[in-house]
């Protein structure tokens, strides 16, 4: 083809064209020439220029796409400008008025002072209200058509008094800055009653839309454990009033669940916005009542809602308001930041009800791109399921037919059976070859800790990352074949699981904070026969809250055993964990003190605050661990008591797990300085380095200065592992700089547990045995790349490795050091 020749199509070859590019956008060549010859009305255009026009194409729907983006882009920016200006006056609102006040108090101080000389109280009362008194005279409510509207009306003149106005001291939710990536403009209320969080945000979505979205909760927030509407009626002015009772999760096993009785509004402004506004009406005076629920706290909701304005170009503003006051008196000190957070609130509802929008719009947008032949909608309905599922394992609700089993005498795993768990596992384990034709039922074992100096990211990571560090094959065994028709074997009599684990992405949300994928654990027989017929397990789990640098709640990993069938309507059993940070839960730091679980969870047992103490220090990082573990069993007693009795051990197990990993992780909060310069520390540093110097003719570090606190501080930081090993009947690790704990995966207070023996494979055990004579006698050794072993069982390959003796002041052997040079974790 002739260098600028431009080439005419006819329409047929055009439309051909088409064809084959929505056949095959990115052909080979070979591809290509087939494809011409299968068509016969391309044959008389040469391959160059079919290979031309397609480029030209992909360039074109390139264009188009960055076009649209950028037009979405453009309106969200424009969006955002217009908040921040809103935003922007509403400050300045704020600021008139704290300029009024001020001047208000003055004067009521100057009056005060003046009125001294008057012993009546008179001069004083009569001297002026204050503006924020002034209390109006609401007319009579009671549940009638009439009495509802006059609550509706007043709810709605309150809530955008909040969401626009200046009734609520709003402050920059922390972490939270807006952007052109950003989720909104998310501010927690400064001091109110209760707790209270504020979202302003862009949404690609038609007001309705969106309305229809939020107002469905249970659907999007997984705290949410049904919503039922008591009555409706429509209003004169086109909208909807509605009596609703909520019922919402407790996140752990140590508090009650809450319930809210509400009065919802929906309604159009004179300007076009959508709004739903919403309050409780349990305590309005006069108003209607509902007695409280067993085992429900009965929470209050101030008035809170969505403003819902359309956008020109399409999509919408969204202000969010959440105004709650969540009862904190019923539940034990040590969780109670947890319910007198506006942070914790923001990031539970508030944010959240933003992420699903945006989520739900790119979707709709044909931004987000799935495997598996899944819909979108299908995901989150699994997502959804094994949230709910852990929740319900986790509350054990009475009304679902929990029932709490008889312990041991020990109270640290509790164990609650449901004999009819057909409204949890589905239809399919609910039919003649299920659960219920075998008088089965489901069985959970769960308990509630506190974990000191880890944070939930990554100690949910490393749990997800590393199942095998916790996990026992033969209770996953026992998990999948249970879900199976006729299975009710006790772990035992099960295997051919290894425990390595294939993770298998599935589905992630827009911003990445919630991750849906398949957990594929590998099955292998020990013998011929087994080998035939054992087969691959597979988990579906959901992980959220790994991001160690976002904003956010909890973090938390559920699973559940699947068939590799993995249909829409598959039975789901959750079990998991979740781990809430009780320090970033308070809006003030909390007090920094070691707390005990056995006495601190009685409701009121508050301990006694030591004055001066800081939260601040991530040393005293505190959160409340909840593991949930469910099974299914028969309805034999023997069989229920041995499901039990493995049940409430495997947990222990688990638990004793979590505790040793939460160790080992803590090092990673620690600051970069050296430990504590005791003059023991200092003279071994001193001795490392001078034997080092002796037996190999080299520097270990380069000082500048001979004093010994800056020879520690820079063996603290050298680059490779450095640790001190002393050479008894089993060599135990007595020292290690923060590259040789971080290799380790230790502390070095659990540094000494750690032999040598442990963490050499048995190459290197070889390798060192061989060349110990040549240590002792000459003084060092080099040795060979190869892998050792860490604390957690994870591999790490090192290029070499130099071990010398470290000799005291009298020239005597004190103890072996090793060097690992270019350590990294395979």
């Amino acid at each position: 083809m002739e260098a600028g020749k431009y080439v005419r199509y006819t329409a047929e070859q055009v439309e051909a064209l088409e064809r084959l590019y929505n056949d095959c956008p990115k052909p080979s060549s070979l591809r290509r020439q087939q494809l011409i010859r299968e068509c016969p009305i391309l044959s008389h255009i040469e391959p160059k220029q079919i290979k031309v026009w397609f480029q030209n194409r992909r360039c074109r729907e390139k264009q188009r796409k960055e076009a649209s983006r950028l037009q979405t882009v453009n309106r969200k920016l424009t969006a955002m400008n217009k908040l921040l200006m809103e935003e922007n006056d509403r400050l300045q609102k704020q600021v008139s008025q704290l300029v009024y006040e001020n001047g208000y108090f003055r004067q009521q101080i100057q009056t005060v002072s003046i009125a001294t000389t008057d012993t009546s109280c008179e001069s004083v009362v009569t001297s002026g209200p204050h503006p924020h008194h002034l209390t109006p005279q609401h007319p009579p409510r009671d549940a009638s058509p009439a009495g509802f509207l006059s609550i509706a009306e007043e709810t709605l003149t309150q809530f955008l008094s909040k969401a626009t106005e200046t009734a609520v001291d709003w402050i920059q939710m922390p972490g939270m800055k807006p952007g052109p990536d950003s989720i909104g403009i998310v501010t927690i209320s400064n001091s109110c009653t209760g707790v209270a969080a504020r979202a302003c945000g862009f949404a690609g979505l038609e007001p309705s839309k969106v309305a229809d979205i939020l107002k469905d909760r249970p659907a999007w927030l997984h705290d949410c454990r049904c919503l039922n509407v008591l009555t409706a009626f429509p209003t004169g002015k086109g909208g909807t009033v509605e009596v609703l009772y909520t019922q919402m999760y407790a996140p752990t096993t140590l508090a009650p669940a809450r319930d809210l009785l509400t009065l919802r509004y929906t309604s159009l402004l004179e300007d076009g916005s959508l709004v739903v506004c919403e309050r409780s009406l349990t305590g309005i005076q006069s108003g209607p009542n509902m007695p409280s629920v067993q085992h429900f706290v009965r929470a209050q909701m101030l008035p809170s809602g969505y403003l819902i304005r359309p956008c020109e170009g399409g999509g919408c503003i969204i202000h969010i308001v959440d105004h709650m006051d969540l009862e904190p008196w019923s539940v034990p000190e040590v969780i109670r930041p947890l319910y007198e957070s506006s942070a914790v609130l923001a990031q539970k509802m508030t944010i959240t009800a933003l992420r699903h929008l945006r989520q739900v719009a790119q979707e709709v947008s044909g931004e987000v791109v799935l495997g598996w032949g899944r819909q979108p909608a299908a995901l989150r309905a699994f997502s959804q399921r094994l949230c709910r599922g852990f929740n319900d394992a986790v509350n054990g609700f009475v009304d679902d037919g929990w029932s709490l089993l008889g312990s041991d005498g020990v109270e640290d795993v509790i164990i609650a059976i449901n004999s009819s768990p057909s409204k949890f596992l589905g239809s399919q384990l609910a039919s003649s070859d299920g659960i219920s034709a075998l008088n089965g039922g489901i069985l959970c074992a769960k308990a509630s800790m506190l974990l000191q100096n880890v944070p939930p990211a990554l100690l949910v990571r490393f749990l997800r990352e590393h199942r095998s560090e916790w996990a026992d094959c033969n209770v996953d065994a026992y998990s999948s074949a249970t879900m199976k028709a006729n299975a009710y074997n006790v772990p035992g009599s099960l295997g051919g699981i290894t425990g390595s684990q294939v993770i298998l992405p599935l589905a992630h949300t827009v911003e990445h904070e919630e991750f849906l994928e398949v957990i594929k654990l590998e099955g292998q027989g020990l013998t011929h026969e087994e080998a035939l017929l054992s087969k691959d397990m597979f988990l579906l789990q959901l992980c959220s809250g790994i991001d160690e640098h976002a904003v956010g709640f909890c973090a938390q990993l559920v699973f559940a055993p699947i068939d590799a069938s993995f249909a829409d309507d598959a039975p789901l059993l959750p079990s998991g964990f979740r781990v809430i940070p009780l320090e970033s839960g308070s809006d003030a730091s909390p007090p920094n003190r070691t707390l005990d679980l056995a006495s601190a969870l009685e409701v009121g047992s508050a301990g006694t605050r030591a004055s001066g103490d800081c939260g601040d220090s991530p040393y005293n990082l505190r959160s409340v661990l909840t593991i949930a573990f469910q099974f299914t069993y028969q309805n034999h007693n023997h069989v229920r008591d041995s499901v039990a009795a493995m049940a409430r051990q495997y947990v222990r197990h688990v638990i004793a797990s979590v505790q040793r990993v939460a160790i080992a992780l803590a090092p990673s909060l620690q600051s970069p300085h050296p430990p504590p310069g005791t003059p023991e520390a200092l003279t071994l540093a001193r001795w490392i380095c001078e034997s080092y110097r002796m037996h190999l003719g080299l520097e270990l570090i380069e000082s500048s200065s001979e004093t010994n606190e800056s020879v520690l501080k820079l063996l603290w930081h050298h680059s490779d592992g450095i640790m001190c090993c002393s050479w008894k009947t089993l060599p135990v690790f007595t020292f290690a700089n923060q590259a040789g704990l971080d290799m380790l995966e230790t502390t070095l207070v659990a540094l000494q547990d750690i032999s040598l023996e442990k963490i050499l494979d048995e190459n290197g055990r070889k390798r060192l045995c061989s060349d110990f004579t040549q240590i002792m006698q000459q003084g060092y050794a080099y040795l060979p790349a190869g892998i050792c072993i860490s604390s957690m069982g994870r591999p790490v390959s090192y290029d070499r490795a130099i071990a010398w003796k470290v000799l005291n002041d009298e020239d005597v052997t004190h103890c072996i050091s090793f060097m690992f040079v270019n350590w990294s974790f395979v």
